[in-house]
């Protein structure tokens, strides 16, 4: 197949070529006595392109010579495309054999992803998730330097994204916001900064002008803002939250994308529902003509009660135009045991964040200057209680952004592990997901092993939420390679044990840990601090004297420019 020209396919009674008008082809289709009869048919006016059915191969040959006359390909093309027709295998991954210039070597895997994308521009990465999509995106884009880069994420990855180009390529990204709305521009100008990062909700506020108020509401109802032309390159995270055709924000991307040299969208879930999840992700890319236009796509792959048809050649198709995919367990060679991801977001709690830690900051101060050794010894408790109230306004304020990545991943099809400290934050994501099992201090030991069960064992059951006290030592949750953390315990043995229900005999992937921090809180420091003494965390034997110790200290450290 050659994106863009002409499609061919093999099936056991004819062929069906595909092809772009051109009025000098009506006289060629007519010789051809097979589709001579139904030569309006032939033609779809909507897609621009022609459809025959000729029984017989030879007509193949004749279509060759026509696809060279025209200009559509040469002969050397011509025969690349039509090697394969009576075979659906996928094609090998291209290796990648130029210098990466990534500041972190990639796996084999991942360099073969950043060549494929180099040789077709515009694709889908559909790597399973934990695969780094991520990094091979960021690659892609700083080996082709296809700057200014606009990357689209949902809002809980802006600053994960921020940082993972930081990480990967040593570049410094902006987040817009209302206070570089109208000057973006200028990092591009004066040459300051070349990647920008948004939020879908926020593609309207950033690079839509006007929205006309039509009946029907189409790609001509939306004026965009002629900035837009700046960015060569296009990131598109989670790209299936784009899966519709009708939603203002699909087409405020569509928008963004048209002409862009590198269009990358990542999901590990393209397909959520049917096969028209497709269509938009495709148009995004201006792919969707690849495939014979809309109406052709349609007809030959959505078709049935379920809308989705030909998925074998379809597959194909894909990986031959602009998609690819590797699951786990085909690299697992290449993966480490356990992978942790640390996902900075903003909380939805901040002025009551801000005013927990002015009191703590004053207590703080009467701790410091208190010279009763008695007084100290009683107040370092209320530290610790303090501490706890800021870790547990920070959980409350990253449920919401929480709770989308958990949708993210059970309605991709996939089981997940969710670990929390507070019942409160337990209760409320209970609430959310109602159809989670739980495995908390309220449930009796017969419940809990009925909730470890149905998770193992049963497929419809994609959730499961722990606490550390009960939940993080003993039990085996191996139906999952994915665990999450939207708080933290007090130490880095906890946060182990925790990770280690799903690694552990029996798991067949690598386990990927994900933990939720929410920006200029308690979480980062803690985190910092677990990480960087976890030998000695490992050592401690757990007293609540030790932890209180250690919580003072933390404590202090924290708020020393401020005591």
């Amino acid at each position: 197949m050659i994106p863009g020209t002409i499609c061919i396919t093999k099936y056991p009674n004819c062929y069906t070529i595909s092809f772009p008008y051109h009025p000098m082809l009506v006289t060629c289709v007519k010789r051809i006595p097979s589709v001579a009869k139904d030569i309006k048919k032939a033609y779809l006016s909507d897609e621009k392109a022609w459809k025959i059915e000729p029984q017989d191969e030879s007509y193949v040959k004749i279509m060759a010579d026509w696809a060279i006359h025209y200009g559509y390909c040469n002969r050397k093309q011509w025969r690349e495309s039509t090697r394969n027709l009576n075979d659906y295998s996928i094609p090998e991954m291209p290796k990648l054999e130029i210098p990466h210039g990534l500041l972190l070597e990639p796996y084999d895997y991942q360099k073969e992803g950043i060549a494929y994308a180099l040789k077709y521009k515009r694709c889908i990465f559909g790597d399973q998730p934990g695969l780094g999509k991520t990094l091979q995106a960021i690659g892609t884009v700083t080996i082709a330097k296809s700057y200014p880069c606009l990357v689209i994420c949902p809002a809980a990855l802006k600053i994960n994204w921020q940082r993972e180009f930081k990480k990967f390529a040593g570049k410094q990204a902006l987040i817009l916001d209302d206070r570089n709305k109208g000057s973006w521009q200028r990092y591009i100008e004066t040459k300051c900064c070349d990647i920008f990062i948004t939020n879908y909700e926020s593609l309207k506020k950033y690079f839509v002008l006007r929205v006309k108020d039509d009946a029907r509401f189409t790609m001509k109802s939306i004026e965009f803002d002629p900035r837009i032309s700046l960015f060569r390159s296009v990131i598109i995270d989670e790209s299936h939250k784009c899966k519709s055709t009708k939603t203002q924000q699909s087409k405020f991307v569509e928008g963004i994308c048209k002409g862009k040299e590198y269009i990358l969208e990542l999901t590990g879930t393209p397909v959520v529902n049917d096969n028209t999840d497709l269509i938009q992700q495709l148009k995004i890319m201006g792919r969707l003509e690849d495939f014979g236009g809309y109406k052709f796509f349609v007809d030959r792959y959505c078709d049935g009660l379920r809308k989705s048809s030909n998925l074998r050649e379809l597959n194909w198709r894909l990986w031959n135009t602009c998609f690819f995919r590797r699951e786990k367990s085909k690299v697992l060679t290449q993966l480490p045991d356990k992978s942790r991801q640390y996902i900075e977001v903003d909380i939805s709690t901040r002025r009551e964040y801000e005013k927990a830690e002015n009191d703590l900051i004053q207590y703080l101060r009467d701790y410091k200057n208190a010279s009763d050794e008695k007084i100290t010894k009683a107040m370092r408790g209320e530290v610790m209680v303090r501490m706890g109230i800021l870790k547990s306004i920070s959980a409350r304020g990253k449920i919401k952004v929480f709770s989308e990545f958990i949708h993210d991943v059970i309605d991709g099809g996939e089981k997940l592990i969710v670990f929390a400290y507070l019942k409160d934050v337990v209760h409320e994501l209970k609430k959310l997901f109602p159809d989670a099992v739980l495995v908390t201090g309220d449930e009796n030991p017969t419940q809990k092993q009925i909730s470890v069960d149905r998770f193992q064992n049963d497929p419809s059951c994609k959730l499961i939420i722990l606490n550390y006290k009960s939940g993080g030592t003993g039990l085996t949750l191996t139906a999952s390679s994915r665990v999450a953390f939207i708080e933290f315990p007090w130490t880095f043995s906890d946060c182990e044990q925790a990770e280690d229900r799903a690694h552990r005999n029996g798991q067949k992937n690598n386990v990927n840990c994900y933990y939720y921090l929410g920006k200029d809180t308690i979480d980062r420091y803690m985190y910092d601090v677990i990480q960087t003494k976890k030998s000695i965390a490992n050592g401690v034997t757990g007293t609540d004297d030790v932890v209180k110790e250690n919580m003072v200290d933390m404590a202090m450290n924290l708020f020393s420019g401020r005591l």
